[in-house]
């Protein structure tokens, strides 16, 4: 499935203005990549669910795969904020990240499963970890290494997500690092 992703997607509104501060004050403190995500984290959860977040154009799907619209890139590359849209069905690749991230359930749910990845030096497999479903007001926040995982939307409804990674995704296109096409212990 592809990504179509569009960038400054429209104005941010006062509400997301709001937002792109409080994390800008988190992420300028300069702390480890864990930290800054788990504390992003705790600043996007009460907005999260809130009509005022989003302008319409930033809550447009593709049926063709997964929207990303980048919001906002700081000037100096810190961090970006991002809202992914999934129609019915739509998912990820299996991936991990190019920096630290948090990812907050907007409107409807995602599914996320999670793997570690073994090797005995001549072969590699993915196993699976983790499988959570996440309604609105999900927050989960993690930093290389051990981000591998899928996202999909399970549900019948579109789900939205606000995510915020610590780089800039208008200048890299995506906050993807790699790509697994390895097998996998578990559903997927």
């Amino acid at each position: 499935m592809t990504t179509s992703a569009t960038v400054g997607s429209g104005r941010l509104t006062e509400r997301m203005t709001a937002l792109v501060g409080e994390i800008r004050a988190v992420v300028d403190r300069g702390l480890p990549p864990e930290l800054t995500a788990y504390l992003v984290g705790e600043r996007l959860a009460p907005h999260l669910g809130d009509t005022g977040l989003l302008t319409g154009a930033q809550r447009e799907g593709d049926p063709g795969g997964y929207r990303q619209h980048v919001l906002h890139a700081e000037h100096d590359g810190s961090f970006s904020v991002v809202a992914l849209v999934w129609l019915p069905g739509q998912r990820t690749p299996v991936h991990d990240h190019v920096s630290w991230c948090v990812a907050g359930v907007h409107q409807g749910q995602e599914s996320e499963t999670r793997y570690r990845l073994v090797s005995d030096g001549r072969t590699a497999h993915l196993v699976e970890t983790e499988h959570q479903t996440g309604p609105a007001g999900t927050v989960a926040a993690f930093a290389p290494p051990g981000d591998i995982h899928l996202v999909r939307n399970a549900g019948a409804a579109t789900a939205i997500s606000v995510h915020v990674y610590g780089a800039d995704v208008s200048r890299l296109g995506t906050s993807i690092r790699r790509v697994y096409r390895l097998p996998a212990d578990g559903p997927r």
